[in-house]
């Protein structure tokens, strides 16, 4: 029985919107972890037979199979083919599963997977061009007029009784827990930074607090709790993963971090929207015959402050071992970019802490979201 295993993983520090990476063609930003990744490990990048990338906003700069596009930029031979997914914020967290998929299968020996969300240069939303994305048969059955992240957001808040305060504080919490693994050197391990630009994460605001917090006005309902303090930055970024067989490593003299162990996917209202992590990390566990206390590292990402406060409170989960580097409301959510990044940093966790089981999960736009359980090697 074939395994899939993580060789290598590297993401650069995430941009803010309108920051370090603005100037930057999403094509070239993700050519930097492939030429980074293939300086890492002195792998030959003409025997990758697929790179799947993740990519949300797939339209202008990000619209030509833009995984492609990348390893074109890289300098990778020509004979290497790419997919571009689209699985909303879950996409390169999706590339990862999908390559897992193919590798432990036999279609593919080795894969990379990734993904590149350049938000400074493609505004999200604009793939609709305008149009109506659901039909009126779709607002019908749900009886509403549209669905909305941030709505979600409100009513997830409303439904496990979060107060403002209590979503400040975790937003407080996500930056003080950015702060102290930049500061110590979790993130050096996993980082290639561009040249002359940024060397750690830039969204991070050091000195956050709950008072600082209370002056923003709500954006989505006027009576609401979501502000901009408590949702995920808008950002730039990319990271990228060495997929193949724990066999095929060893052959070829690459040593892995981690085991695929697990990947799932699931579904839940399309309206409270941002749930779903809660269903997939329960099939994941089930899947896996492990229970919540056998993980030792958890990333969930922080689209809003109200989910992973959920996903808490339905799961158990111990607070210090959630999101334990901080999260997307400190350092941005660049949304097809956001899966490769976040299983980038719980892998090197996962290393440095000797941490033998962990688990990612993302909600997703219309309800979807993916889990993945790491095993340590």
């Amino acid at each position: 029985m074939r395994d899939a295993v993580i060789v290598d993983a590297v993401r650069v520090p995430i941009g803010k919107r309108n920051g370090a990476y603005a100037d930057l063609h999403p094509g070239d930003l993700a050519a930097h972890v492939l030429t980074a990744l293939v300086q890492r490990t002195g792998f030959d990048p003409a025997r990758v037979d697929d790179v799947v990338w993740g990519c949300v906003t797939q339209s202008g700069e990000q619209s030509g199979n833009i995984g492609r596009v990348a390893l074109l930029a890289a300098g990778w031979p020509t004979s290497v083919p790419s997919t571009t997914v689209d699985r909303k914020c879950g996409s390169s967290q999706q590339a990862v599963a999908f390559a897992a998929a193919g590798v432990i299968s036999g279609q593919y020996d080795f894969a990379v997977a990734g993904g590149v969300e350049s938000m400074s240069r493609v505004q999200m939303g604009s793939n609709a061009q305008g149009q109506a994305q659901y039909p009126d048969s779709v607002l019908e059955r749900f009886g509403v007029r549209g669905f909305s992240q941030g709505i979600g957001a409100e009513l997830v808040a409303d439904k496990w009784g979060f107060s403002r305060a209590q979503l400040d504080e975790y937003s407080v919490r996500s930056h003080e827990r950015t702060a102290a693994a930049i500061d110590s050197g979790a993130f050096d391990s996993q980082l290639a930074p561009l040249p002359g630009r940024i060397t750690a994460d830039e969204g991070l605001r050091r000195g956050s607090t709950v008072e600082k917090l209370g002056t923003l006005k709500t954006v989505f309902r006027e009576d609401g709790v979501i502000h901009a303090g408590n949702s995920s930055q808008i950002a730039d970024g990319t990271a990228a993963l060495l997929i193949t067989t724990s066999e095929l490593a060893r052959a070829n003299g690459l040593t892995p971090l981690a085991r695929i162990h697990t990947t799932v996917v699931a579904a839940d209202d399309p309206v409270i929207m941002l749930t779903a992590p809660i269903p997939a990390t329960a099939k994941a566990l089930r899947r896996a015959g492990l229970s919540i206390s056998d993980i030792g590292a958890f990333e969930v990402n922080e689209a809003f402050a109200p989910v992973p406060l959920a996903w808490q409170a339905e799961t158990g989960a111990a607070d210090a071992v959630t999101n334990p580097l901080g999260g997307a409301i400190a350092v941005g959510h660049p949304l097809g970019g956001s899966g490769a990044a976040l299983m980038t940093r719980l892998v090197h966790h996962m290393k440095a802490q000797n941490i033998r089981y962990g688990l990612q999960t993302m909600c997703e736009a219309g309800g979807q979201a993916n889990a993945t359980i790491l095993e340590l090697l």
